[in-house]
This record gives structure tokens, sequence and C-alpha cells, in this order.
């Protein structure tokens, strides 16, 4: 008796000309989780071993991986052209998935997100993250992530990750989009920047 199920993958485009979204009817990752590689040693570190990653760097043009949810987007270098590619990474991922392969090898302790020391502002900015930009981000293929907040200065560090890293819109969606919206939402916020892009 076979009970595996279907695996179904459809691929969205992003504002980043050089990033596909690939989208699945499963759950790679708990919600509001997500790991950002850039190259294939990445996938070999104790926080975010994923073999599935490494294997993806396989393909020579692959320059970046990005697995949250339900989707893994990946970022070509600027050489070939998606057209070329998509059916090879599709066929790719859907066995990998139907031989029920790992996506990681993580510690438990990865999982858990320790959020007993935020300040009332951080929860209010993580709140605000994850209810009005979050899910916008992940539909252009990328993901925001809370990283830091000075009180002293207001300003708020994300991380920004997916087709997120090297578009040419990010710059603006962060200054007119994210920081509008989080300056508005909670007091003392005065100023959002990109960490690591």
């Amino acid at each position: 008796m076979n009970t595996s199920t279907t695996i179904h993958i459809y691929t969205e485009s992003t504002p980043n000309p050089h990033s596909m979204k690939f989208v699945f009817n499963m759950e790679l990752l708990p919600e509001g989780m997500s790991f950002d590689y850039t190259q294939p040693a990445d996938g070999l570190t104790k926080e975010k071993n994923s073999p599935l990653a490494v294997a993806l760097f396989g393909f020579d043009f692959v320059s970046r991986v990005f697995i949250t949810n339900n989707f893994i987007t990946l970022t070509k270098s600027e050489s070939v052209a998606w057209e070329d590619e998509l059916f090879g990474i599709k066929t790719y991922l859907k066995k990998y998935f139907e031989e029920k392969q790992p996506v990681f090898s993580l510690p438990e302790a990865a999982i858990a997100d320790d959020q007993s020391n935020d300040t009332p502002a951080i929860k209010q900015i993580k709140q605000a993250l994850d209810e009005y930009v979050r899910p916008a981000v992940e539909s252009d293929g990328g993901a925001i992530t809370f990283h830091s907040f000075d009180e002293a200065t207001g300003q708020v560090k994300v991380l920004l990750q997916g087709s997120c890293s090297g578009c040419p819109s990010s710059t603006m969606t962060l200054k007119q989009g994210i920081e509008a919206l989080l300056t508005r939402m909670v007091p003392g916020v005065k100023e959002v920047v990109a960490e690591g892009v």
C-alpha cells in the first residue's frame, strides 16, 4: 500500500529577476522559520545543517538558497536563463521529496525561538513584522526577520533573505514600506535598516 503524498511544485517569479520561488504543497519548516544559504558550506554548519541546500548548490548556476515554511527561493548566476533551468530543478526537487530525503538535520534547540527577554517595544516590532510585513515579503519569495532594536537611537535592524537579498527594489520596500509602517505603529522606532545585505 502506497501512502505517499503526491508532491506538487509550482514556480512564481519574484521582483528580483535572478530569483525564482518554488512553492510546495507541503510544509518544509514550521511557520515563521527560515534559513538562508549563500554558499554550500552554510548548509554544513551545526545551526542550519541542510542536505537539501548543499545538494541544490550542486547545480552550477545556483548562487543562493533560501528555505522557509512551504517554499524555496533559488537565486541564479546572471549567465543563465531561468527558462533553461526550471524543468531540471523542478524534476530534481520532486524526486528528492518523493524519496523522502531530509530538508534539515537540525538539533531540536534550533527550532525554538526564545522571546522571554523581549522588551514591550521588541514584541510590538515582531508582531507588526509578522502580521503586516512577512506575508507580503514571502509572497515575493523572500523573508524578513527581526535582528535587533536600539532603543537609544530608535534603529531597528532586520535581516532580508531569499529573493530580497540583492533585489533592486528591496531598499525602496525597506524605507517606504517597512520603515513607514514601524515608525507609525511602534513608539520610539525612527529608522529601519537591513543587516548583512
